[in-house]
Formats: C-alpha cells, structure tokens, sequence
C-alpha cells in the first residue's frame, strides 16, 4: 500500500498524496504515525514562509509526532519495534510514516492516548525550555504566561504550578477563564489588559508578541525574566531601557525547529527526565479542543487558523 502524507501543493494548499515509504537511516527510528499535533510552524511552511531545517521533508509539513516504532535503523538502541514514542521533528509529521532520529524520541507513557501524545512534545518541549532551561523559573516565583489557552500557553501553565510557582495567565475569551484556572494550584486567570495590575512577576512568557512589550517590563519584578517564544501579534516592539536596566530584568527570545539535533536531543532528554513522568502521573495532561483525521488535514489547518481553542488541534490516524 503507497504511503498516504499530508503534502504541500500549488505553494499554498494541502491535500492527501501518496508518497514514496522513508527509511530509517543510522540512528534513526521508522515510526508509524498515530497522531500529529498541529502547530504554527506547520501552517508557516505550507505558506512557504517557514522552510524546514535540512534533511527533513520539504512537502510534507509536522513537527511533532506519536507513534509506534516499526523499524530501526544502524546504530539506534534505546527504542525497539512496537514501542510507543513521541517527538517534535524537523517536518514529516503529517504522514503514515516518519522518520524520527532516536535522540529525539521519548516514551509515551502507558494509559497516555494517541491524540494527548501526538499533542505533547512540541508545547511541553516549548514551555520548559523557556521556563526551566532559559527563565529559570524557581518555587515560589510570580510567573505570567500570556496567551494561555493554546497549546504552549496550558502546558506552560501546568509546567509553572508543578514548579511550585504562582501563575498568573492572561485569556482573552472569557469562557476559558475557568478552564485554564483548572489547570492547576495557585492560578489566576485575568484578562489580557489587566495583567500589569496583577504583578509584579519574576518571569513572563510571553506568547502573544510585541504589544504586551512595554506592560511585561512594566510589570517585572526585581531580577525577573522575559522569554518570548510567539510573536503572533507582532514582532517589533519599542521598551524602555532604562526600565528594565533598573530591575535588572533579563529579555530571553528562542525558537526549537531552527536548533542543530543535538541542541534538539538535549530539549528532549530534559523532558523526558523532568515532565514525561508528570505526564505519566496525570500531574500534567494536553487538553484537546478538535481531532481530525489525517484525510481532513485541510479542515484541522482552518480551525487551527481560526484560533479561539482552548489546546491543541490534532491529527488522528
């Protein structure tokens, strides 16, 4: 049977297309795909605006996967057939098959289902990075998280409580509020104009972009932190430097797709040693607002477009 894979075609659109099987090379596993989350990055590519690093699929967009390992390539070792991993990758997501390099890949937890597993790697990958790894979030420190509805935003939120830090989180939809102060202890869920009001903050993740700027140094607290991981409402911002100089704050900004494999592995082996068994504890979970399968790709883009969810769209095969 051909292999079927979400792919790119006339430079704008998607539609189902047999592709040739991938092999897995050394180091790699062949994974046979049961769920792909959808993520921004995924719609930038389609657009041509967001190529995937090399060596991955040009025409295939997904960068994060889980699924059942089916083969192994040389010199791979720590996962066998029949296993169940999941991974963010470079691209190729969106298929029945995907080759996934085995630094990349972490165990799905038992009891965990295919649609929170394929939703998982990329948001929590994202959020630690930025809290833990960058941010350096500690117990007991005020953290903010905008935009805290979507996917990066309630993993980020849930990442936060079980650091033992007080949350607050910006939601625009007012139908969400409660959803999101259910994702853990000492949360507080506020509206996006209000949010300077509520500080000050030892660290703010900010996943809307430039307008929130000039509030989040406003609000830092003495040494805090701004990571910018999402600029979806804008990418140029004026602050006061004189503001942040006098808090001694610290602005981090990253990105995980255009970082080399083994920056990529290192994200990985983080959240497989301080999240995963969260996520097998049901301390953390991906709150999923739509599934589709993989023949209604282009539907799950549009409603991932819309925007409005509460989590994260995902592709069931």
């Amino acid at each position: 049977m051909p292999l079927r894979a979400v792919t790119i075609v006339d430079g704008a659109a998607v539609a189902i297309r047999d592709q040739p099987d991938p092999a897995p090379g050394t180091g790699d596993l062949l994974v046979r795909v049961r769920a792909a989350g959808l993520n921004s990055a995924d719609l930038a590519q389609v657009a041509g605006r967001y190529p995937p690093p090399p060596g991955s699929p040009v025409d295939i967009p997904g960068i994060e996967l889980a699924g059942e390992v089916v083969a192994v390539g040389a010199g791979a070792f720590r996962f066998a057939a029949g296993d169940r991993v999941m991974a963010v990758v470079g691209g190729g997501a969106q298929a029945e098959l995907a080759v996934v390099p085995e630094g990349l890949a972490m165990p799905v937890p038992a009891g965990v289902p295919w649609d929170q597993a394929g939703g998982f790697p990329e948001a929590f990958a994202t959020a630690h990075d930025a809290l833990v790894t960058q941010a350096g979030l500690g117990l007991g420190e005020r953290l903010l998280v905008h935009g805290a509805a979507g996917g990066v935003g309630t993993a980020a939120v849930q990442l936060g409580a079980a650091c033992g830090a007080r949350v607050t989180a910006t939601v625009r939809r007012a139908d969400y509020r409660d959803r999101v102060a259910a994702l853990g202890a000492r949360v507080t869920v506020v509206d996006p104009a209000a949010f300077v009001g509520a500080g000050p903050y030892d660290v703010v993740l900010e996943l809307v972009g430039a307008p929130n700027m000039e509030g989040n140094v406003e609000a830092l607290a003495m040494g805090g932190r701004i990571a910018v991981i999402g600029v979806g409402a804008g990418s140029v911002a004026a602050i006061d430097l004189r503001a942040l100089m006098g808090r001694r704050g610290r602005i981090t900004a990253s990105t995980l797709r255009s970082r080399s494999l083994e920056e990529k592995a290192m994200v990985a082996r983080r959240v497989e040693a301080a999240v995963v068994p969260l996520l097998a504890a049901g301390r953390v979970h991906v709150p999923v607002a739509a599934t589709f399968p993989l023949e209604d790709a282009a539907a799950a883009d549009e409603r991932f477009a819309a925007g409005g969810k509460f989590g994260k769209v995902v592709l069931v095969l």
